[in-house]
């Protein structure tokens, strides 16, 4: 049986999603309880790799288990075995065909800065701060240039091993509420970083750095060495995924909010 699970975790004490030898994952830890109540190796494919220090609260990985166990089973036991910082939300049984990665068609990211002349000890592993004071609406006026299907290697890491660069943004929306400003993104996919890299370069316009048309700028260039810097990771929180229907997983896919934020 192939099962899908919404998984949620703080990133502050893993090295990100992926296994690596010799350091804490948030793959490995999940991989762990689950195999504790299958009582055999499980291992999970995720719907999209995060790195160290960035949070998910809609992460969706499968997995494929013979053992007997209810929706229910799956679900508390794994918790019970998951350190604080990691659960899981629901459990699904789904088709064999369905893969948490290749199967997604979109993906949603917050982004969340804390934009204060002194720093918040209540934010500081869930949110970027940024002592200068940013102007919404300059960072608005630049969003606007990146929505749309693009070539989007400037905003890239180097190391990116996606094959094409070319991605579809479909919303990119700022908001802000007293000291926090809020960065929502979707798309088809993103490139490595590529969040973290359109907060870096919103975050310079914002702050009078650099012109509102830089953004586009940017993006013409197709070349990361001038794309800026890339934003901290501890903003950034994965918030949806979506599947095509016939996965059965509508219900399961509404994006979730920022506890304190929206």
């Amino acid at each position: 049986m192939r099962y899908a699970v919404g998984v949620e975790y703080d990133g502050t004490a893993f090295h990100g999603w992926q296994i690596q030898v010799g350091v804490n994952t948030v793959q490995e830890q999940l991989q762990n309880a689950l195999s504790r109540v299958a009582n055999h190796p499980i291992s999970v494919q995720c719907a999209g790799r995060t790195d160290a220090g960035v949070h998910a609260l809609a992460q969706v990985v499968h997995f494929d288990s013979a053992a007997t166990r209810t929706a229910r089973n799956w679900l508390l036991g794994t918790n019970v075995n998951l350190p604080d910082d990691v659960n899981i939300n629901w459990i699904k049984p789904v088709a064999d065909d369905f893969h948490a990665r290749f199967s997604a068609i979109s993906r949603s990211y917050k982004y969340v800065i804390y934009n204060g002349e002194t720093r918040s000890s209540v934010w500081r592993n869930r949110a970027v701060w940024e002592r200068r004071q940013l102007d919404l609406g300059r960072m608005q006026a630049a969003a606007k240039s990146l929505i749309g299907t693009h070539d989007f290697s400037s905003f890239r890491a180097i190391a990116c091993q996606a094959k094409s660069p070319i991605r579809t943004l479909d919303k990119l929306e700022l908001s802000r509420s007293g000291n926090m400003i809020l960065l929502e993104l979707s798309a088809n996919a993103f490139l490595h970083h590529m969040v973290r890299n359109i907060a870096g370069v919103l975050i310079a316009i914002g702050c009078g750095d650099r012109p509102i048309d830089w953004a586009r700028d940017v993006l013409e260039h197709k070349d990361r060495t001038l794309g800026g810097v890339t934003a901290p990771a501890q903003g950034l929180y994965l918030t949806a995924v979506g599947y095509p229907p016939e996965f059965g997983l509508q219900e399961l896919e509404a994006e979730v909010g920022i506890p304190g934020i929206i």
